[in-house]
């Protein structure tokens, strides 16, 4: 293994498993795995885009190490988060006549990873799980921390379990191949957590996105302490029933916007939406009299600078009127019992959970937003 790699752990006990981090760990996966899960046979679940990048590299890396596997390749986008897809993944996972015991490895985006993790976590009731992200989004966050799922025309993320993975190889390399649109839209979930709790960070990223969008150290520690931050709370809260909440800043407006464009991604990717929702949920906690406009601004510009959305009117094509974006809100996952629950904040870098928000003040937020 290469001296570059950095490890983060996921610390749940008998359950914790290591995030490496670092170049060239697609073509080591196999010893990795092999090391970790000896004598598995694997099933590898990727997209078509990242099959002609890396899949060869993966299988030789797998054979090299004595793991007989299989490939199944998917459309590409949002859109393959469904039932439909699904239903493909555990088929081909038992046509291979797979075992508990063996492995589902995810080589792909976040839509690959939250798939072939559900798929993992149901087939025999659980089999073992390894992520290998090749988007940044992926990097620091869906990989982390075992949400999987798939969505509904209802909402984003509404069918799913928590399986957590046994392993995390971040293959910094794999980035240098992804569009820049996709980069910056990853972007947006490492800036989310130093805006969580992590200010200094936060500053960190406002001095340096430059080199970490051109790569090299500072992109590795970028995504190591994204890492960490999103391991410590995952280990305080793994099912989500108190501080993981926080995760979730930008993602109640986000979500709602990305289903309001119906998932297209050429529209609206996940990243953006977040994007988009983190500085709404900035500009919603001012309105609320409960952060000064200057956070906001901060924020903002911020984004701006990096060439993300921070609007709604940043969203090609139009949105339907507010109250219908309340009620895509109102179907998120953070909703309970029907009161609405955002993640607003005090300031950059204070972020708390908000419960019992009112929709009232909600529908008129997203009224003015949408009038300018």
């Amino acid at each position: 293994m290469s001296p570059d790699i950095t490890t983060v752990t996921v610390g749940l006990a008998d359950r914790s498993y290591d995030i490496l981090i670092g170049p060239g760990l697609i073509a080591e996966a196999g010893a990795a795995i092999a090391k970790r899960l000896p004598g598995v046979r694997a099933a590898i679940v990727t997209d078509e885009n990242v099959a002609k990048a890396h899949l060869a590299r993966l299988i030789d890396g797998l054979k090299a190490a004595g793991v007989a596997s299989t490939a199944l390749s998917l459309p590409a986008g949002e859109k393959t988060k469904s039932f439909d897809a699904l239903q493909e993944v555990v088929d081909a996972v038992l046509a291979a006549r797979l075992e508990r015991g063996d492995v589902v490895i995810a080589l792909g985006g976040g839509v690959i990873g939250d798939l072939s993790g559900f798929a993992a976590g149901i087939v025999r009731r659980g089999m073992n799980f390894v992520q290998v992200p090749t988007s940044l989004l992926a990097q620091v966050d869906s990989s982390v921390g075992g949400k999987t799922g798939i969505n509904s025309p209802r909402g984003k993320n509404l069918v799913g379990v928590f399986h957590q993975p046994k392993l995390v190889l971040a293959d910094t390399g794999a980035l240098d191949t992804l569009p820049a649109r996709e980069f910056r839209a990853g972007y947006a979930e490492v800036a989310k957590y130093g805006l969580i709790d992590r200010p200094a960070f936060f500053a960190w990223l406002e001095e340096n996105w430059r080199e970490v969008f051109a790569g090299g150290p500072a992109r590795t520690r970028a995504i190591a302490e994204s890492c960490r931050a999103k391991a410590e709370i995952v280990a305080r809260d793994e099912f989500e029933t108190g501080d993981r909440a926080l995760l979730n800043l930008g993602h109640t407006f986000g979500h709602a916007l990305e289903a309001a464009t119906g998932y297209d991604g050429a529209r609206l990717v996940h990243g953006e939406g977040v994007a988009v929702g983190m500085a709404l949920a900035h500009r919603f906690s001012t309105r609320l009299n409960l952060a000064s406009p200057d956070d906001a601004e901060r924020v903002e510009a911020h984004l701006r600078a990096v060439g993300l959305p921070w609007r709604m009117s940043d969203i090609p094509g139009g949105l339907p009127g507010a109250e219908a974006l309340l009620g895509f809100i109102a179907q998120d996952k953070k909703v309970s019992r029907g009161a609405l629950t955002f993640i607003l904040t005090h300031g950059v870098g204070q972020a708390f959970v908000a419960k019992d928000v009112p929709a009232s003040e909600v529908l008129a937020f997203l009224t003015e937003n949408q009038s300018g």
